[in-house]
């Protein structure tokens, strides 16, 4: 279950996230268990996602202000 008071690394966040879709690979696991799974690995999907992101903006941003970039970060 995702917890929600400890703010987790991405490493962490990928283990969790690999984790739950290799029980999701398991062919014996109930339907209720892998929609809380499917939803858990969402959250996990996410939270990478959004890690990334601000990595990735924090690194463009460092490289233009040092004028070792010369264009714009997507939206």
């Amino acid at each position: 279950m995702m917890e929600e008071n400890k703010e987790l690394s991405f490493e962490e966040y990928l283990k969790k996230l690999d984790e739950l879709l290799k029980k999701l690979d398991d062919k014996n696991i109930a339907l209720e268990e892998s929609v809380k799974c499917y939803t858990e690995a969402l959250d996990y999907s996410k939270k990478c996602y959004e890690i990334l992101n601000n990595q990735e903006k924090l690194i463009v941003s460092k490289m233009t202000d040092m004028g070792l970039v010369d264009f714009k970060v997507e939206q």
